[in-house]
């Protein structure tokens, strides 16, 4: 193998990722599935289809050689040589130019060689640690990018890439391993700046500390890593921490590094132990794979052929010296666009199958409710005092063991509180109902039977909770919640060294804004043609956030750009500490946006009204117009004397007939020799003829027009008022009015985010590890802006939950007028340690201090459902490729075929089962994945009920407990076209062989639906027997009807549909498929 050919295969290797073989998550393992199948693709497929093209360059060699022959031996046969003929002879002339062309010609190895550097240099410049970078490049060092008219062009390098590491962070990776969680901890994530900045050769690594990288107690190793430039390969700097740390944990406790070194072995590395293996998971989900791109075919396929044609035909060397022989430069051409063709088309395949799984609607792995006491029965009281461990999580969150018989803590109403006990008792449940039961913490059997008591369910629930990462929680919501989002309110990362991104080198900024872009085009889709979108930021991005908003939303949907004083001490920065933080705000469409005023609080009234009429308060306002377009000449007929009399404190204005002589619209001057003659004639009189004018003289204006002021005066709203030296001026009482316009500028130690976020955080969770939190009146009056009292708010960076927070907040204040709903998408480890523990504190009081409520009287009622999706790398991890022998025979017997099925169809038809396993819908209830959570992998029973709610957009009204029946068959009747052979009656037995779970709802087009949810046994007539007898029980004998019924299986139910009917039937599996798979290129 020559050296250019091994460099494009190895380059190919890493393309196709097999280089990484001990790698066991996500796609590595899948392509491991098939890596031999590649390996020999790349190693033996792909040289033999260029010598295949090549062949023809041969061939063209071989045929000039044989005419050469045939004149040299007719030469031979005449007696003479070549050299002999003279210089005019026809065939010495033909002789020379055929050895001419063989002579400039190129060896079918030198050719061969180029065209593999060719391929080389071309898919060398776009891939990068697993990505394709869309860099159009011209030519050496000039790039071109896509260009439609536009006027102004916004462009970033992963525009046409789906960003997929907001799942992963640099702070966050554990396993646990006999006992001992394991923790690798980011100590410090360096921006490029100054000494850290990227060199050419030089690249971020992770990088163990050099001093305290380890640290042990109570069960647990924390290692601490630095991210930052460094000349060494990143595999190098793994070995080496790995050395480092089994030497240091080796002084230790036995017991710590026994538990790291359990073996982990792979094909390659038989002495791999598990902390090798997690180092290495570690770095590479931090490294490779960034991106996913949208479509990969129409930009490589379109980079090759201007790769082609600007840097392999050199138009420039024909008719000169370099010409190549126009034989040998076609079958390099032909080499080169079939094989790269056939390389792309493999990529694609790949690419493709990622970004199907990527955009795929993620499965509910778990549903789960927060409800107050007081939304549920007291049937179910018993069993709530008799669970210990939702006992502890009151006791640990809301100190309800504290909670004593005195007379310190007499309720309100004057009864007596029954004190703690153990155990609980009922009568203490019926005392502290805003105590928040989670589901939890019971089985499916309760949690079912509480959900079934609670009608109009979705119109109950106050709050969705997503734990997720945000794109695929955007997506599952895109049916049920279209244009129902009146409010938006988000704090990404701000991308500074405080909240970075994990980003590929070289990409910080191009890396957030494909992040944001496709979050944002997802949720814009969901705001209501009234809503607003708020979105907090710093100065970092802000420049690049402003500019994608507005290719989002248009540019004249801006509202306004709010600067808000956050950090009154200031963040130290290089030259200015920067003390605010923006609030960009656009409308999905301004003309329909409805925005809302502030409300002033008592104290702020007085602050701003100070003066005081009876019981009404008012401020006093100068009525000379100041400002823009305040002079006379702008608005002559709002210029006029008023008379103000010191005797009897009167105030008037001029008579009408002398008002209309002081301007001649005709002429459009001033009559100021009149105006002179009425001053005169008024001061005589003893009056004060007051003016609006400047200290310099200059004439002014009023604010009201004559017949208004005239009004003013009747009413007393207008007097004068002396303002010194014995002049007089005219104001207007301002009567106080709560509500106020926003200002583009928030200050006030309210929006101070240390005292006002983090503090009141950790007074709600203390020791918690969340960094920055907002202000919660930052958020509130955000969400005045942009809510009504029952609208619908979106946070899909949720974090410690402040939005949740605010709106509980705004609720609490509206009292019963307060019907806000919120959604929260959060993806890290907070969603467990601050963000759902916060908003279960917070539903219980509003007041906390240390961890404990200083109050247990100001509780709201909630019902919160909290939902966790299932990740991109769980789908990743559940894919198996299956292939029978009867596939492997056919392939086997015809090596062509095999070859296409491999570049063009095989991750599809392989994995389509594991995807969506369809067959599995027989038992809806035990349908199980592996989930990977904190890098630990168990198989879990999917939600299928909660996702197919999604998935049809269903507004549940009622969700029933899941019922178990035995069969009974019925004697046939001819009479009853209802009884037919083999027809049976349903009887309840709680381990009966038929399970049904209905739930009942609103589609999003208004129709009403009921999806029943069975088991099947197989038996296709007995099991279509036993739905034909549920179905009777809810359609026949029921006064529900239905427009619509989604039933999985295959069945017979529209035989019962009557002429004068017009309900359907609908297949689950096959909605769930399209549904599940119904995306649309973000």
């Amino acid at each position: 193998m020559s050296d250019k050919l091994k460099r494009f295969t190895d380059l190919l290797k890493e393309m196709f990722e097999i280089d990484k073989a001990d790698l066991d998550f996500g796609l590595y393992r899948i392509l491991k599935l098939r890596k031999n199948e590649i390996e020999n693709f790349i190693d033996n497929d792909l040289p033999y289809k260029v010598k295949e093209i090549l062949s023809s360059y041969t061939k063209d060699n071989l045929e000039i050689k044989n005419k050469m022959k045939k004149i040299e031996d007719s030469c031979n046969e005449l007696g003479v040589s070549i050299e002999e003929l003279p210089d005019t002879s026809e065939k010495k002339r033909e002789y020379m130019e055929l050895k001419k062309s063989l002579e400039s010609g190129t060896s079918l190895t030198e050719l061969e060689t180029d065209v593999y550097s060719k391929l080389y240099n071309f898919f060398s410049r776009y891939y990068d640690e697993g990505d394709f970078i869309s860099k159009r490049r011209y030519k050496e060092g000039i790039y071109a990018i896509p260009y439609e008219g536009e006027e102004v062009k916004l462009y970033w390098a992963n525009h046409d890439q789906y960003y997929i590491k907001t799942s992963e962070y640099f702070k966050n990776y554990s396993f646990i391993s006999q006992g001992i969680k394991v923790n690798f901890k980011l100590v410090d994530v360096s921006t490029e700046k100054d000494n850290n900045k990227e060199a050419k050769d030089e690249k971020r690594r992770f990088v163990l500390l050099n001093e305290n990288f380890v640290e042990v107690s109570n069960n647990e190793i924390n290692i601490y890593f630095e991210y930052k430039v460094h000349t060494a390969r990143q595999d190098t700097l793994v070995k080496s921490a790995y050395e480092k740390i089994k030497s240091e944990i080796s002084k230790i406790d036995s017991k710590y590094l026994n538990a790291v070194l359990i073996p982990a072995p792979t094909e390659k590395d038989k002495t791999r132990t598990l902390l090798e293996k997690h180092l290495t998971t570690y770095v590479a989900k931090n490294t490779f794979d960034y991106f996913i791109h949208k479509n990969l075919k129409r930009f490589l396929k379109r980079e090759l052929d201007f790769y082609i044609k600007s840097e392999v035909m050199k138009l420039d060397d024909i008719g000169t010296e370099k010409e190549e022989r126009v034989e040998s430069y076609l079958s390099k051409i032909r080499a080169i666009k079939s094989v790269g063709e056939i390389i792309i088309d493999f990529l694609v395949q790949i690419e493709d199958f990622q970004k199907k799984l990527w955009l795929k609607k993620k499965f509910v792995v778990e549903t789960n409710w927060c409800i107050t006491l007081d939304l549920i029965d007291e049937k179910f009281y018993p069993e709530i005092a008799a669970n210990q461990k939702q006992i502890n999580e009151w006791i640990e969150y809301y100190k309800i063991d504290e909670i004593k018989n005195d007379d310190k803590q007499i309720k309100f109403d004057g009864i007596r509180q029954i004190p703690f006990s153990t155990p609980l008792t009922v009568e203490f449940l019926k005392q502290n109902k805003n105590l928040v039961l989670d589901t939890k913490y019971f089985d499916n059997d309760f949690k079912e039977r509480l959900i079934e008591s609670i009608d109009n369910l979705d119109e109950r629930t106050s709050g969705l909770l997503i734990h997720s990462e945000n794109f695929q929680a955007l997506n599952l919501l895109q049916e049920k919640y279209k244009e129902k989002i009146q409010c938006i309110y988000i704090d990404p990362p701000y991308n500074t060294n405080a909240s970075e991104i994990i980003y590929k080198n070289g990409y910080k900024h191009s890396s957030w804004l494909s992040l944001m872009k496709d979050r944002l085009d997802l949720s814009k889709n969901l705001m209501s043609n009234k809503g607003t979108i708020n979105v907090a930021i710093d100065d970092f991005e802000f420049r690049y956030l402003q500019i994608v908003l507005e290719s989002t939303f248009g540019i004249n949907n801006f509202i306004s750009n709010i600067a808000i004083h956050t950090n009154p001490k200031g963040r130290d920065q290089e030259f200015i500490a920067q003390s605010h933080d923006y609030s960009i705000i656009y409308a999905k469409n301004k003309k329909l946006a409805e925005t809302n005023y502030f409300i002033l609080s008592n104290e702020e009234l007085r602050e701003k009204y100070s003066h005081s009429e009876g019981d009404r308060y008012y401020r006093e306002l100068p009525l000379k117009r100041t400002g823009s377009g305040k002079t006379r000449e702008e608005r002559p007929f709002m210029f006029f004397p008023f008379l103000y009399n010191p005797k009897t404190g009167e105030t008037t204005v001029i008579p009408k007939p002398e008002y209309l002589q002081l301007y001649d619209k005709e002429t459009k001057e001033f009559n100021d020799d009149f105006l002179l003659e009425l001053e005169k004639k008024y001061t005589t009189k003893g009056y004060k003829f007051i003016l609006p004018k400047e200290e310099n003289g200059t004439l002014l204006r009023w604010r009201w027009g004559y017949d208004t002021c005239v009004k003013g005066l009747l009413n007393n709203i207008l007097f004068a008022k002396e303002t010194g030296n014995g002049n007089f001026a005219i104001y207007e009482k301002n009567f106080e009015d709560s509500t106020v316009t926003p200002k583009s500028m928030w200050i006030g130690e309210k929006y101070d985010g240390s005292t006002k976020g983090t503090n009141l955080l950790k007074d709600i969770i203390p020791n918690n590890d969340f960094d920055f939190p907002k202000s919660i009146f930052t958020v509130m009056d955000s969400i005045r802006i942009g809510a009504n009292t029952d609208s619908i708010i979106l946070d899909y960076f949720a974090g410690s939950g402040t939005t949740g927070h605010a709106v509980i907040n705004l609720n609490r204040e509206d009292k019963e007028n307060g019907n806000r709903k919120y959604i929260l998408v959060e993806m890290g480890n907070y969603f467990d340690l601050v963000t759902l523990p916060r908003i279960k504190k917070v539903i219980y009081s509003d007041e906390w201090k240390d961890g404990a409520p200083t109050n247990r009287v100001t509780g709201v009622s909630q019902i919160v459902k909290y939902l966790r999706l299932e990740s991109y790398e769980d789908t990743l991890n559940n894919i198996n490729f299956i292939r029978n022998e009867q596939q492997q025979s056919i392939f086997d017997s015809n090596q062509n075929l095999f070859e296409e099925y491999l570049v063009y169809y095989m991750f599809d038809m392989e994995s389509k089962d594991s995807v969506l396993n369809l067959d599995n819908f027989a038992n809806p209830f035990d349908y199980k994945m592996r989930i990977t959570t904190r890098n630990v992998m168990t198989n879990k029973t999917i939600d299928l009920v909660e996702t197919f709610n999604y998935l049809i957009g269903l507004d549940v009204i009622s969700q029933n407990r899941s019922l178990r029946f035995n069969t009974r068959p019925i004697p046939y009747d001819e009479k009853d076209p209802d009884i037919y052979d083999g027809a049976v009656l349903l009887e309840s037995a709680e381990d009966g062989e038929y399970c049904f779970k209905t739930v009942e709802g609103k589609l999003p087009n208004g129709q009403s639906a009921l999806v029943i949810w069975r088991n099947m046994t197989g038996d296709a007539l007995k099991d279509n027997a036993a739905l034909d007898a549920f179905f009777n029980y809810y359609h026949k004998n029921s006064d529900r009807k239905y427009d619509i019924y989604y039933v999985n299986g295959d069945n017979n139910l529209e035989n019962y549909r009557k002429d004068d009917e017009n309900w359907k039937v609908n297949l689950i599996e096959t909605v769930f498929k399209n549904k599940m798979f119904d995306y649309k290129e973000i």
